[in-house]
């Protein structure tokens, strides 16, 4: 499979393999009662859980020739070191710098497999996108979605009980973290809405 390192292309592709949908803005509403999704079974993150991550990883640490610089953690001041899309992972440490067209292209993939592990950890449970897509996001911040209690409450069809999981997932270097707090109520309020 051969990738092409343009952003507009990479996004074309991405957003061919989405089903269609009408974006809406951040923060989601959330209705005022939540109700069983529709037995379904989405395997790729849609448009509000892909608004919903870019907005709350940006592409960081823009350098005046227009690549990238990695980051240190916020929690932690250190390891994991980040770049991109909030990416992270072996090869990425202080002082590697990549394109937009890097930081794209890795968080094109890092989707497809972040989206088939919580397909995977989810297996048969009736699944709305916007559950999916709030629960790739928070796995794509924690990658706890095997470990995580949300998940066994949506297997249980607790989806309200699951929804209040996130708040819980808001620590990072051992201390809460604003930014933690604010993106998992935005994953809450995407769970909650059924699509």
């Amino acid at each position: 499979m051969t990738f092409s390192l343009d952003f507009f292309d990479a996004l074309r592709r991405m957003k061919a393999r989405l089903p269609a949908a009408s974006p809406q803005p951040l923060p989601v509403p959330a209705p005022p009662n939540l109700t069983a999704p529709a037995a379904a079974k989405p395997g790729v993150i849609g448009a509000q859980g892909l608004a919903l991550i870019k907005h709350f990883e940006s592409c960081a640490r823009r350098r005046r020739d227009g690549s990238f610089d990695a980051y240190p953690d916020p929690g932690t001041g250190g390891d994991p070191w980040t770049i991109g899309w909030g990416s992270t992972g072996r090869g990425i440490t202080r002082g590697t710098v990549w394109t937009q067209a890097e930081c794209d292209l890795r968080l094109e993939r890092d989707l497809v497999r972040y989206a088939a592990e919580v397909a995977r950890a989810l297996g048969d449970a009736p699944t709305s996108q916007g559950q999916f897509d709030a629960l790739v996001s928070f796995h794509y911040n924690t990658g706890a979605i095997a470990k995580a209690t949300l998940t066994k409450l949506h297997h249980a069809r607790q989806f309200d009980a699951a929804a209040r999981e996130f708040a819980k997932w808001v620590n990072a270097g051992g201390k809460p973290m604003a930014g933690l707090v604010r993106r998992r109520e935005a994953e809450a309020r995407l769970y909650r809405c059924s699509a």
